[in-house]
Order: C-alpha cells, then structure tokens, then sequence
C-alpha cells in the first residue's frame, strides 16, 4: 500500500495515517487525531462490495443502481471507523458555497430517509455523534475543528466552491453560530487533484484572477498546454487556493495541512473523475464530535 504516489504540497504537510479493519481501508488526517474529542477520517476505494467501475467502496447511492450494495459499504466503513451509520447527515452537493447547520433530528438525513440539504456543498453542528460525510472524487475536502467550542464542519470544495470562498465562509459563520475565533481553529485540507493533473480552461483562470491578488497568482497557477481549439489550458493548484480562503478567514497558517495525496495520481487507491473519464464512486469524508 505505501506505493502510492505522494506529493509534497509546499505548506504544513499532513503525511495521512493509513488505517485497515479487515478488507477495509480508510485514511486519517494526524493534525484532527490529536484531539481525542473527534472522529475524523477518509475513505478509500478498498474494502467494499460494489463492482466494475465503482468497486469496490462506492459510498454514494447516486452511483450505482444497487443500493444494498451501497448501504453495506457504509456499514462497512462505520463498523471500521467506530460510529453508528444511522447518524450520518448527507447533503446534495451541487458546488454551491452554501452552508447549512446539522442538528440531532437531522440524523440519517439523506441515509436513512430523503435528504432535506438540497443544493449544500457545507454543514456545520457542535452535536456530539452526528456523523458529517461530505463525498468526493477529485474535488477538495475540508475539515475544520474548533477545539476549544467544541464544533466541527465538513465542506465539498471545487473549483466554484473555492473561487466563492466556501471555506472562508465557513469559518465566518462558525465564529457567529459557536463563536469561534478563527485562530482556535484547525482544518485539514484532504486528499484530492493535485496541481499537475488538474488543468482547466482560461476561463476558470479568469476567475481566479478576479478573487485572488496578483502577487498570489504564481501559487495558483501556471501556463499549460495548447489545447486542439487552440487555446491556453492552465494547471491550477485548488489545494492552495484553499489555504487562502482559510487565511483570509483568519486561521493561522500552522494550523492548515494540506495532503500529500492526489487522487488522479492515485486511481487504484481512490475514486478520481478525471483519471477514470468518469467512470467512478464516491469516497466520503467523515467529521465526527465524539
């Protein structure tokens, strides 16, 4: 398993702690193990009951017609990991910035019955056992713990997520719902398309530049390729944008990681859109307060 292909990403690097529970094998983020009031982790493709393209740890009903298949890989991971899948709280990520609060009678929302969450890509809670699952495939996972409130958030962040500063939005409204200061807080920036594979268009560029300042801009991005159409396509470092919105909120620098996994370099140990063209599951991120 350590043949996987890691890549320094030039800030507070995060070295994932790999963990195993028979055929199941899922990930932890060492600057959230310290606290031993949470449960954190993230999932990968190994341990599972699905097939084909979205074998074998498919964690979204979405992606596959079987759902029992499905809901034995949450059992699967839960029974692993250490928390009961009748709590878990999913939304409809439709890579929006919106936000919303998980409170108890929320539990199994999207799960166990119809999600209610539609169009929220971050949820936030301060209620012991609610497990927060946010699900990915190439996209950036952010995992955010206040320690001294006693409050986490789990946030999908993409390309549109970011250059709306999902994650800086987060922290603001954990400051005004718990208040949180922003430099209590802590985040784990998760594992997700790094720099070199993920090359876009000079119109997401375009946007990028409108949100972030100039001197920044070398961080962000480089100059790629000509394209057949004959425009300039661009690789563009997401992980990094990420930090920003955190910095921006006010979170200290020592207190974000950022991985040393890609998942598009990675497409036999994780789900990867642009490595599998689309033919993929989901993995899942998990937030828990004990």
């Amino acid at each position: 398993m350590e043949n996987w292909k890691r890549k320094p990403s030039g800030r507070a690097i995060d070295r994932l702690t790999l963990h195993r529970s028979g055929e199941v094998v899922w990930l932890s983020f060492p600057i959230l193990d310290r606290f031993d009031f949470l449960l954190n982790g993230f999932s990968t493709r190994l341990g599972g009951v699905s097939e084909g393209d979205t074998g074998t740890m498919n964690l979204s009903f979405s992606r596959e017609p079987d759902r029992g298949k499905v809901r034995e890989n949450h059992e699967r991971l839960a029974e692993a990991m250490g928390y009961r899948p009748e709590n878990l709280v999913f939304s409809a990520q439709t890579h929006t910035d919106h936000i919303v609060e998980a409170c108890a009678s929320d539990r199994g929302n999207g799960y166990l019955r119809e999600n209610r969450f539609q169009d929220v890509d971050g949820m936030m809670t301060d209620e012991p056992e609610l497990v927060l699952m946010t699900f990915f495939a190439d996209c950036v996972p952010l995992l955010i713990a206040d320690p001294r409130r006693r409050a986490i958030a789990a946030v999908h962040s993409g390309w549109r997520g970011t250059v709306e500063g999902i994650g800086e939005k987060a922290v603001r409204k954990m400051a005004e719902r718990y208040g949180s200061d922003p430099s209590d807080l802590v985040a784990a920036i998760g594992p997700s398309i790094c720099q070199d594979c993920y090359e876009v268009s000079g119109d997401v560029i375009c946007r990028f530049q409108e949100r972030y300042p100039e001197g920044l801009w070398p961080e962000l991005y480089r100059e790629g390729r000509i394209a057949e159409d004959g425009e300039r396509r661009y690789q563009l470092n997401l992980q990094r944008a990420c930090a920003e919105n955190f910095l921006r909120a006010g979170m200290l620098p020592e207190n974000i990681s950022l991985p040393d996994l890609c998942t598009c370099c990675n497409p036999q140990l994780l789900f990867s859109h642009r490595a599998s063209g689309g033919k993929r599951g989901n993995l899942a991120a998990v937030l828990m307060l004990r």
